[in-house]
């Protein structure tokens, strides 16, 4: 039987893959004169995908917003001489703008482009006002915000100062119990998904003091503190005692009758020293005002102020059917030390 070697065959096979597998593919070579084709689509918001074709555009290593100066990453797999294929980066400044094309011998092409980049705000200083309230809001785009105005009304606020990032607003007069805020910057309009509350119109239990005939009706030490507030100079300083399962709160002896025209309590709450429930409890809620009713709780995170707002139909604080005449916020414990909350702005909302 005639017998054949394949050992220099498999050899010369596995060399061959090898050399492929290790070959560069060759990349486009920068050049002297790129040049760019206008865009078909000339405008987009962050994250769009912007194919810029043209010839000798190889060997490019920046791609620039010229508005600002905001550089975007690009993949060089997708830069050929033809072509170079990115995305509008997330910080882009909006409206019109070149986009500079610079390639390895510093030789630049531009095309012309439009950014959409509507306002977006992420937080606020406060959800509550009263004419001449200062309120900081935080987001993007905001550095060429032209107005800011309360959303169905004529009333509209003062810009103060704006950068890209935060803006200050001081809020008008108006007789709307609540409202969002409409922002137009040069790309158009946004509504707020935040509500903003118009503290003249609101039912008032505490704000820089007591209102409405409400005192002071806690098991624990208790009192009106200049310590810290979140609006204006004062709040309620709650105090619970270490092993004390006690509720601190508020009393009209003379009796709340209900008040079905408002949907929500909101306050804010600067926490403790360390993260804790509280309840909130109601002499006429369904388990009464004590430790044996924690069916609303609210998580209060440390050292920070924390804003809430609880539907009424949550809260049902005239469930046993009188007027209510006690409503405050229970724990359990706290077992570690003495603890203190302060509350702020507590009200009703229509």
């Amino acid at each position: 039987m005639k017998r054949f070697n394949i050992k220099p065959i498999l050899f010369f096979g596995v060399a061959l893959i090898l050399a492929s597998c290790t070959k560069e593919v060759e990349k486009p070579e920068a050049k002297n004169s790129p040049k760019a084709n206008a865009l078909e689509v000339s405008e987009g918001a962050a994250g769009t995908v912007v194919s810029i074709t043209g010839s000798d555009l190889g060997g490019m290593k920046s791609i620039m917003f010229e508005k600002d100066s905001v550089f975007a990453p690009f993949n060089p797999v997708f830069n050929n001489d033809n072509a170079v294929v990115f995305r509008v980066p997330d910080d882009a400044s909006g409206g019109v703008q070149n986009i500079v094309l610079t390639n390895s011998l510093n030789k630049q092409v531009a095309v012309s482009y439009t950014v959409l980049a509507l306002p977006t705000i992420t937080s606020v200083s406060n959800y509550n006002f009263v004419a001449n309230t200062e309120i900081t809001i935080t987001g993007n785009n905001l550095n060429e915000v032209t107005s800011v105005g309360l959303t169905g009304t004529t009333a509209t606020a003062t810009i103060v100062s704006k950068t890209k990032k935060s803006m200050v607003v001081t809020m008008p007069a108006t007789d709307v119990n609540s409202a969002t805020l409409t922002i137009t910057n040069s790309t158009g309009p946004t509504v707020t998904n935040q509500v903003f509350v118009n503290l003249d119109k609101a039912y008032k239990i505490f704000t820089e003091g007591f209102n409405n005939g409400f005192e002071i009706a806690s098991w624990g030490p208790a009192s009106v503190s200049t310590e810290f507030a979140k609006t204006g100079t004062t709040s309620f300083k709650a105090g619970y005692n270490k092993g004390q399962w006690s509720a601190d709160g508020f009393a009209n002896w003379n009796g709340i009758a209900a008040m079905p025209e408002y949907k929500f309590m909101s306050f804010w709450v600067k926490g403790a020293s360390l993260p804790y429930t509280l309840y909130v409890v109601g002499d006429q809620r369904e388990g009464g005002y004590g430790n044996s009713d924690t069916s609303v709780p609210i998580q209060i995170p440390a050292n920070v102020w924390t804003y809430f707002k609880i539907p009424m139909e949550t809260l049902q604080l005239w469930k046993k059917g009188g007027p209510f005449k006690q409503i405050g916020f229970f724990i359990k414990g706290p077992d570690a030390q003495d603890e203190a909350f302060y509350f702020d702005d507590i009200i009703f909302i229509k």
